[in-house]
């Protein structure tokens, strides 16, 4: 039931907030080339605590899952390519960090890959 003491003003749904009390963007209103990039990031940051980098021995790490490291890399690198051409001047960067997972990923692995056919290599071509 509505209130009949409110005005339209009122009915109006308000922006939420993020816990830090910024007001949260509509997906609509936020170009693609942020969408992307916010993505990459996602995913390198999952990747990174899959492979145990975030922990001072990543050997260590309760986190390690190189199985699930090797997903979130090859979905990281498919993404790269085929948004390469609309990043800008996001691209190399971005491109950098996947390189880098990849290193990562072939020096934490027990039974290195070979070139061309470690995570994410289909589409980027061979790491060293």
């Amino acid at each position: 039931m509505t209130d009949p003491t409110e005005t339209p003003d009122d009915a109006t749904p308000q922006v939420p907030a993020d816990p830090d009390g910024s007001a949260v963007r509509e997906l609509a209103d936020i170009p693609a080339v942020e969408v992307i990039t916010r993505a990459a990031v996602m995913l390198m940051s999952a990747a990174a605590e899959k492979i145990g980098l975030s922990s001072e021995d990543p050997d260590d790490s309760p986190h390690r899952d190189l199985d699930e490291a090797r997903r979130l890399i090859t979905a990281l690198a498919g993404l790269v390519t085929a948004s390469a051409e609309y990043l800008g001047p996001h691209a190399g960067p971005v491109r950098d960090g996947l390189k880098s997972l990849q290193l990562a990923f072939r020096e934490a692995s027990a039974h290195p890959d070979e070139p061309g056919k470690g995570p994410g290599e289909k589409y980027t071509g061979p790491v060293w």
